[in-house]
């Protein structure tokens, strides 16, 4: 006699049901960790955005951010304003601008409607002003990221990258110090028209002493990922250009 279970039948339901089961589970989960998921987001961008204006736990060679406990007391400290940029350079305050999703607003853009720029302006314990602007661009094997800080000549003070999923000892030491401490005091204009930054194989300029060629020394074995971050500075780095000519201009 053919029990019950031996059925087609019973598979499938039993199937169906396991579905629902792990689905409602997952959904369940996915809702009640949302919170936790999106302050942790908004405490890593505070980090990489305090990390490019020069405030972090940097020890020899090592890159370190502060901690998240630091982050927002240290945010609302240095960070004096939180300003969206219009593409004819135009800035309104917004205290929300560091939850602005850049992936988000290059698909707006592609798809022709009007991107939001977040821009954050800083100020150290010296009164020195910094410009930290948000950037992303596409790796070797998917995407890359970039918080760049500038002064209000474009000239580069700072700068933290990152990346999904590149070449542990190549492609992904983007995220090493040697390679983002190059494009401090890097010039991005040239003779009033913005340049970007070349991450140049065969650079004449290795030890980086010139400033203003507008090149820093690539990463041996990461061409294609250094392509991606000269793409990046240049794409993105360029749409704050109107901002900038506006502030020396008032």
């Amino acid at each position: 006699m053919e029990k019950r279970t031996d059925k087609n039948s019973y598979t499938v339901i039993f199937a169906i049901i396991m579905v629902l089961v792990v689905g409602a589970l997952l959904a369940y989960m996915a809702s009640s960790l949302k919170p936790t998921i999106t302050e942790n987001q908004r405490l890593e961008k505070q980090q990489n955005i305090l990390y490019a204006m020069g405030i972090n736990n940097n020890e020899g060679t090592s890159a370190n951010f502060v901690t998240t406990e630091e982050a927002p007391q240290l945010f609302d400290k240095f960070i004096k304003q939180q300003l969206v940029v219009s593409e004819d350079g135009q800035a309104t305050e917004n205290n929300q601008a560091y939850l602005i999703d850049v992936k988000k607003e290059q698909a707006k853009a592609k798809a022709g409607q009007v991107r939001q720029l977040p821009l954050f302006v800083g100020e150290d314990e010296k009164g020195k002003k910094y410009y930290i602007a948000p950037i992303r661009g596409k790796g070797l094997w998917d995407a890359i990221w970039a918080y760049v800080a500038m002064n209000e000549d474009m000239v580069v003070q700072g700068a933290y990258f990152d990346h999904k999923g590149e070449t542990p000892g190549l492609g992904a030491n983007i995220k090493q110090r040697f390679f983002m401490d190059d494009f401090i005091g890097e010039h991005l204009m040239s003779n009033g028209t913005f340049k970007g930054i070349n991450v140049a194989k065969g650079n004449a300029d290795p030890k980086n002493n010139d400033k203003t060629d507008n090149e820093v020394d690539a990463i041996a074995g990461a061409t294609i990922t250094g392509d991606g971050v000269s793409a990046m500075i240049k794409k993105d780095l360029k749409l704050y250009v109107p901002y900038f000519k506006n502030l020396k201009n008032n």
